[in-house]
């Protein structure tokens, strides 16, 4: 029987023969950028890559997801190695798509090539493994248009326009990838999961044990009457004016959310028509609301829909408000994460790692980790900030060579001698909530609600 060692070597010799070919596919996803739940050519490549490698992959998993298993020699655990195939919408990036707006700003194309990379060198070693691997391409981790997401949750169920347990087979229940991809089924058998995520620009090459935000967005659309502006202004009800109150309610908020519970709250306002002679009839306020735990993200949303009620109660205004969950928060698996770690230390070298930190952004990952043990570390190879026009990977080897090399090693050590480390893992980490359990919370956070002063 070969060690971890010897495995580890051997897939490492396989990935290295092909790094340059790993690297050139993260480079060629990067040039061709694709917007959530339409990452048809995104898709059909990592497709194509697995098929190369022998395997048979299941494509248009939530739309255009794509799911194939290396097998092992007997049914022990099963790992996802997971990446993310859509882009954000950035139209200003240099590499945007033209047509969609479409640009990947965040990384995620060397995610995939990472889990390309992986599969390369794991074909390799999976005959002396005890277990299986899920090679999983996800889609729409980032949010789409915000108003259509929340027109759409309106009707979904456990919203206000739909029954519950409705099946819509036009679209996804979701607004994020890995929520659909668990509703419909397709990390069913799996035990845990990882993914490697690129940093931001000047950061560590290496990260892990790091623990994001939950988010969600509230849109509150404000009702008024409209009326001359200069003969007869006490005719109309401004709604303009009550969103710019509610504004501030939500701004006089910010120093009594608790610190540890890490809220965050973005707005903006738009709407009050075009006519200066005439009192706006009408005007939008969305926010995306951030917090490090469900109940804070709960609480921090109510805070929200509150203040747009009082910005509505003040003016005798009209107030929609519409609640939608976009990620849970992530609390990634510290079992999980000390193999990874003890992976990439010899991958990165000398190069400054960190460990732990607590992130403000979001991931659908988050959601994964509620029903199952996850890591997700932070590899190097980018410059400028996430989600920002300068972002880009830079060094391929870092973003998605370094990344294929240390997750292939982490399944290794997990699945190798019976997957001791493993079920290991599996034992000190149980899930927090079962699949069901995990949609029923989904749901019930999304909701729409109105208030009319009278």
């Amino acid at each position: 029987m070969s060690t971890a060692a010897g495995l580890k070597r051997a897939a490492y010799a396989a990935m290295e023969r092909r790094a340059d070919a790993i690297a050139s596919l993260s480079d060629e996803l990067m040039r061709t950028p694709e917007p959530g739940y339409a990452e048809y050519a995104t898709a059909a490549r990592f497709g194509s890559w697995l098929e190369d490698l022998g395997l048979t992959p299941r494509t248009g998993l939530a739309g255009t997801g794509v799911a194939a298993v290396l097998r092992g020699r007997d049914d022990g655990p099963r790992i996802a190695l997971v990446g993310e195939l859509d882009a954000l919408a950035l139209p200003e990036h240099p590499l945007a798509d033209p047509a969609t707006g479409a640009a990947h700003a965040c990384g995620h194309h060397a995610q995939i090539a990472a889990v390309a990379g992986a599969a390369l060198g794991l074909r390799e070693v999976m005959a002396e493994l005890d277990g299986s691997v899920a090679l999983i391409a996800a889609p729409a981790e980032e949010l789409g248009d915000a108003d259509a997401l929340l027109d759409a949750a309106a009707g979904a169920p456990g919203g206000a326009d739909g029954p519950d347990g409705a099946e819509r087979a036009d679209r996804a229940e979701f607004p994020v990838g890995k929520a659909e991809l668990l509703r419909t089924g397709a990390f069913d058998g799996v035990d845990m999961a990882l993914l490697a995520h690129t940093g931001r620009g000047g950061g560590p090459r290496f990260s892990v044990g790091d623990t994001l935000n939950g988010s969600c967005l509230v849109r509150a659309r404000f009702g008024g009457r409209s009326a001359h502006a200069g003969s007869t202004p006490w005719l109309g009800v401004n709604a303009l004016k009550a969103a710019t109150l509610a504004a501030h309610a939500i701004d006089a908020q910010r120093e009594a959310f608790p610190e540890d519970e890490s809220v965050r709250v973005n707005y903006l306002v738009t709407g009050g028509g075009s006519a200066l002679g005439s009192v706006p009839s009408s005007a939008v306020l969305h926010a995306m609301v951030r917090a490090a735990g469900v109940d804070a993200l709960r609480r921090a949303a109510e805070t929200v829909a509150r203040c747009a009620r009082a910005g509505a109660l003040a003016l005798g205004a009209r107030v929609e408000t519409d609640t939608l969950l976009a990620y849970l928060p992530l609390h990634p698996a510290p079992a999980l994460d000390d193999v990874v770690a003890r992976n990439a230390g010899p991958v990165v070298g000398d190069a400054p790692t960190a460990r732990g930190r607590h992130l403000g952004a979001c991931t659908d990952m988050g959601d994964l980790a509620h029903v199952m043990p996850v890591s997700h570390p932070y590899c190097g190879g980018a410059a400028g900030d996430h989600h920002s026009t300068d972002y880009r990977v830079v060094d391929h080897r870092a973003a998605a060579v370094e990344p294929a090399l240390y997750l292939a090693g982490t399944v290794v050590d997990l699945l190798c001698d019976g997957a001791a480390e493993a079920r290991r893992v599996l034992r000190e980490t149980p899930p927090r909530m079962s699949v069901p359990e995990y949609l029923d919370l989904r749901r019930s956070i999304t909701r729409r609600r109105t208030w009319e002063e009278t």
